[in-house]
């Protein structure tokens, strides 16, 4: 097989034009890649089938859409709809189905790798066997009838704590599903909302999987677990899910009235206790209250001359911005210094490490719109900014650690046109240290996507041959829920694979609705957890 050649992809939708933002973004980011080529548009005679919903769904569904996850336009760069090919499938006798034969002759005559299905209906499996990779498709794909989709609904409805998305792929030689890749994101308090969202990120996931199918021309996948849903909610569900979203938007509107008045903001606190990232138990830890004037957030520990600081986000309630603040440990209460970095942006978890005789501070400035390393020039409160990269990029919770002779380089990145979200993708790169001039991006970026494990909580360590990083569960419709121990077990340009070893849920104490932070030093250990008050 020529590894040269670009995969040729079709793609299987209803209609030529009035495409959705997230079918606008594939059409772009596979013509923008060389290793692709985008040969056709095959339109689907009956793309929807039989599937219907009542007229009152739909009526629900379009307010909702127009109310709650109304998107600016996706402008494509380089997709043109009136100079993309496009090929109509023939339907059988006016049928649901498509004629398999001249489909099939269709696609063998196009040469196509694969297709992408973005309708309910799908090819006839004689078409499908003309494929060397199949049919993919998102689950997402298959729960719409022509004027409404239910995805994730149920989700919502049962108060899930995530909703999944799948890739999948049906082969014409194989005849159960299979599952390419899959991941979960963070409930929304409305279906419409967290429908858009996880289309969003579903196109980061495709171009990933994409990227791997073109590099090793080989499709690794497992069964797949469940079968997508195909049934639109009841009018029980639709009764129930409307008076939760009523409940929901009346306690948001509480909450923007507080935020307006200055007061209501998240109010988080610190436990500490002994113990190190293998080996803490966080219910005999001791907790450092916060005060209405210092609240904590975000902490790392750093030893220097003998004695433990503490670096973390800090502000009063109300706030609109928050800065960095110092302490010093003295047994286990902290004895607050002064401000070690303010900016005219946001600032959070000020990642604080030692290279040679250097000290730096990588805090997160996710609205500077780069990323951003401090240089200590006095110790503890003086900062010089020593270096900055990914110039107009979105990172939050960057980590650097030192492996393999190497400096690498874990952010999250927030790939996105309408909802920006820092949760659910992980970004590793190759870099020189501090510095920052070197700075090589992994090839299977984003490595690790999905809100329950891909946002940093912490640094990374290494400790008897393994690599663990700290790393946020959000789910059950919250930020920061709960913090996850990842273990590292391959890290190279090439390959990253990681797996959870350890979940702590806000149950370790009472009172308690979330915990996303951890760090240790010195055979102390320190952690956040959010109040629930």
């Amino acid at each position: 097989m020529d590894m040269t050649k670009p995969l040729r992809i079709g793609v299987l939708a209803g209609h030529k034009d009035g495409f959705e933002n997230w079918e606008l973004m594939v059409f772009d980011r596979v013509l923008a890649d060389p290793r692709f080529e985008l040969v056709t548009l095959l339109v689907h005679p009956r793309a929807f089938g039989n599937r219907k919903t009542s007229s009152l769904f739909a009526l629900e569904a379009r307010l909702e859409g127009k109310l709650l996850a109304r998107q600016p336009a996706y402008i494509p760069k380089h997709f043109d709809a009136g100079r993309q090919r496009v090929d109509y499938l023939e339907a059988i006798g006016g049928r649901n189905t498509t004629d398999g034969s001249v489909a099939s002759a269709l696609l063998k005559r196009l040469d196509l790798d694969l297709v992408i299905r973005t309708t309910p209906e799908g090819l006839p499996d004689d078409a499908i066997r003309a494929l060397p990779f199949g049919e993919w498709a998102f689950n997402f794909s298959d729960q719409r009838s022509e004027h409404a989709d239910w995805y994730s609904y149920a989700d919502v409805i049962a108060r899930a704590p995530v909703t999944d998305l799948t890739l999948y792929a049906k082969r014409g030689d194989e005849t159960q599903l299979a599952q390419i890749a899959t991941s979960s994101f963070n409930i929304k308090f409305s279906a419409a909302r967290n429908a858009a969202f996880v289309r969003e990120r579903g196109v980061t996931l495709l171009m990933r999987e994409l990227g791997r199918l073109a590099d090793t021309r080989q499709l690794d996948t497992t069964a797949l677990a469940r079968p997508p849903v195909t049934s639109a909610p009841s009018f029980g569900d639709l009764f129930r899910y409307t008076g939760a979203l009523s409940g929901y938007l009346s306690g948001k509107a509480l909450k923007v009235l507080k935020s307006k008045l200055r007061f209501g903001s998240s109010i988080w606190t610190l436990y500490t206790g002994r113990g190190r990232i293998d080996d803490f138990d966080p219910s005999q830890a001791i907790e450092i209250p916060p005060t209405k004037g210092d609240i904590k957030a975000d902490p790392f520990l750093f030893q220097h001359d003998g004695e433990c600081y503490l670096f973390y986000e800090a502000y009063a309630d109300g706030d609109r911005k928050a800065h960095i603040a110092v302490g010093r440990f003295n047994g286990d209460k902290i004895e607050r210094l002064g401000v070690a970095l303010d900016c005219p942006h946001h600032l959070s978890y000020p990642f604080v490490f030692r290279d040679g005789d250097d000290i730096f501070m990588m805090p997160e400035a996710h609205q500077s719109h780069r990323l951003e390393i401090w240089r200590c020039t006095e110790f503890p409160l003086k900062w010089e900014l020593y270096s900055t990269a990914l110039e107009g990029q979105s990172a939050a919770d960057s980590i650097l650690t030192h492996h393999g002779n190497k400096w690498w380089l874990f952010t999250n990145l927030s790939d996105h046109h309408a909802y920006e979200d820092h949760c659910n993708e992980l970004y590793v790169f190759e870099v020189d240290g501090p510095e920052l001039k070197r700075v090589v991006p992994h090839k299977r970026n984003p490595v690790v996507i999905g809100s329950t494990v891909a946002r940093n909580a912490g640094r990374i360590f290494e400790r008897d041959g393994k690599i663990y990083r700290p790393s946020q569960r959000n789910s059950h419709g919250l930020y920061g829920y709960g913090l996850n121990i990842m273990e590292i077990e391959e890290l190279t340009l090439d390959h990253y694979r990681e797996r959870c070893i350890r979940t702590i849920t806000p149950d370790f104490k009472t009172g308690l609705l979330g915990c996303h932070h951890f760090d240790a030093a010195g055979g102390r250990y320190i952690m956040d957890a959010r109040l629930s008050i």
